[in-house]
C-alpha cells in the first residue's frame, strides 16, 4: 500500500458560524467574543460587522451582501489554508439563518455553529410572553411565505401568542410582508384585529430602540424598519398556585 504524501494534503482551516446578538455589544456572549478574537478572517453583513467592530482589529474582513456573499465565500475558501474563518450572524445563528448556514456547510464542510442571543428572546422578555407558550415564526426567508401565513393564522386561532419576524422586501411589494401587510392580511382573513394585542419592537438593544403597544388594526399603514420583531400577545397568566 502506498503511503500518502502528507505534504500534498491541503488542510482546510477552521470555520465558525456565530450569533452576535441583536445589535448591542452587551449581548455578545463570551464564547463568541473569544472565537472572534482568535480568528483570522471575518465575513459578515454591514450591520453585523458594526456590532463586533471593536473585535476586528488585525483581521481580514469582508463585508458581504446577498448579491456578493457566494463570490466572497468562494474567494475565502480558495485562500483560507489553515486560517480560522468566522461568519457572524445577527441574533442567534440557529434562527432564521438556515439557508446561509447550509450553504456554508456545502462550501466549507465542517462548520462549528455557536448560538447567540436572538431578538425574539429579547422581545419575548419585554412583552412578558414566555417562549414555551408561544409559537415562533419567521417570514425572513427567500422562498414563499404562504405556509408561514397559514401557520400564523392557526396559531392565533388556537389561542397562542406569536413571536414573529416579518419580511422586509422593499424592492418587491408582493414579497414585502411587514407589520402593515400582516395586519391587513389578518383582517382580510376574518380576524378581528381590533381585539388582538400586539407589541412591535424595532432595533432591539440599540440606542435607537423603539416599541409600540396596541392592537393589530393600528399597524395598518405603519412603516417599520428592517430590524422589527412582532409579538401577538394572547398570553394568560398561569402561576404555580393555579395547579
Amino acid at each position: 500500500m502506498l503511503k500518502k504524501d502528507k505534504r500534498s494534503q491541503s488542510k482546510m482551516g477552521t470555520v465558525y458560524a456565530v450569533g452576535v446578538g441583536p445589535g448591542s455589544q452587551y449581548y455578545i456572549t463570551d464564547i463568541t467574543r473569544k472565537i472572534i478574537q482568535n480568528s483570522d478572517v471575518i465575513a459578515g453583513y454591514k450591520y453585523t460587522l458594526k456590532t463586533i467592530e471593536d473585535l476586528l482589529s488585525n483581521k481580514e474582513v469582508y463585508e458581504i451582501t446577498m448579491q456578493s456573499q457566494e463570490e466572497i465565500y468562494q474567494k475565502i475558501k480558495a485562500g483560507l489554508g489553515n486560517k480560522t474563518l468566522v461568519v457572524p450572524f445577527t441574533g442567534d445563528v440557529n434562527f432564521s439563518e438556515s439557508e446561509v448556514v447550509d450553504r456554508l456547510i456545502e462550501i466549507f464542510g465542517d462548520v462549528h455553529v455557536i448560538s447567540g442571543i436572538s431578538s425574539i428572546q429579547v422581545a419575548a422578555a419585554k412583552a412578558r410572553v414566555p417562549l414555551d407558550k408561544a409559537k415562533i415564526i419567521t417570514m425572513h426567508i427567500t422562498t414563499s411565505v404562504e405556509e408561514k401565513k397559514l401557520e400564523l393564522q392557526k396559531a392565533l386561532l388556537d389561542g397562542f401568542s406569536v413571536i414573529l419576524v416579518p419580511r422586509p422586501w422593499p424592492k418587491n411589494a408582493e414579497k414585502n410582508f411587514m407589520p402593515s401587510e400582516i395586519a391587513l392580511y389578518l383582517r382580510k382573513n376574518g380576524f378581528d384585529t381590533s381585539k388582538i394585542k400586539v407589541h412591535v419592537f424595532e432595533s432591539l438593544t440599540n440606542p435607537n430602540e423603539s416599541s409600540f403597544v396596541g392592537t393589530t388594526d393600528e399597524l395598518e399603514g405603519k412603516m417599520c424598519s428592517d430590524l422589527t420583531v412582532i409579538v401577538f400577545n394572547q398570553n394568560q397568566l398561569q402561576s404555580y398556585v393555579n395547579f
